[in-house]
């Protein structure tokens, strides 16, 4: 499909995405349409409609679209259906809890490694995933073509490990740590500071 997705669309397709996946099996081989999908999120079913219409043409009227199908054609097109490798510099129990997780696999990432200072830490397998030296982080990126790096590391050493993820290789960062990240052209960060988040779920609740 060649139609323009717009930034508010692009939004909300995980959303539909997570869903349909969370559904039961018994649901996931049948139809659904998308006013069930809008009434299950609380959105308005004229929108989805359109929303999935942008990257899918399964639906038919009265029918609605088959679940299954739906779902490849909302993951195909946020490309889900791609491997990309991810690491995760800082094993405290964020890192940890990363490297821990499973569902990264469903959505096209797979988090192949956890990088660390701590000698203690270092040598360690989690989940079946190596934990290196964070000296080890440039080789490693370079040798299995990173693109992704997780920060979850204290705010003093954000900085510096930023610094190694870009001369690695790597183009896009997630960032835990609360403080701001200086990146080189052509590295994007994406900050994502969860006390900031909560307080604004908190301030949203109070209206």
């Amino acid at each position: 499909m060649n139609k323009i997705i717009t930034s508010q669309t692009l939004a909300r397709l995980p959303v539909y995405f997570n869903y349909l996946r969370s559904l039961p099996e018994e649901r996931k081989k049948g139809n659904i349409s998308a006013t069930a999908i809008a009434d299950a999120l609380g959105l308005n079913d004229v929108q989805v409609r359109k929303d999935l219409a942008s990257v899918s043409k399964g639906g038919r009227p009265k029918v609605g679209y088959i679940t299954s199908e739906l779902m490849s054609d909302i993951g195909r097109f946020l490309g889900f259906e791609n491997r990309d490798g991810v690491v995760v510099a800082g094993m405290g129990n964020f890192g940890r809890a990363m490297l821990e997780y499973n569902g990264f696999e469903a959505y096209g990432f797979d988090i192949l490694c956890g990088f660390d200072c701590n000698r203690e830490r270092v040598g360690s397998s989690i989940n079946g995933k190596p934990v290196r030296h964070i000296d080890e982080l440039e080789k490693f990126c370079r040798e299995n073509d990173i693109s992704i790096g997780i920060i979850t590391v204290p705010e003093a050493a954000a900085q510096e490990v930023c610094d190694r993820m870009a001369k690695a290789g790597i183009k896009f960062i997630l960032n835990f740590a609360a403080v701001y990240l200086n990146a080189p052209k052509g590295v994007a960060v994406h900050n994502e500071n969860i006390s900031l988040t909560l307080a604004m779920l908190a301030r949203r609740s109070e209206n």
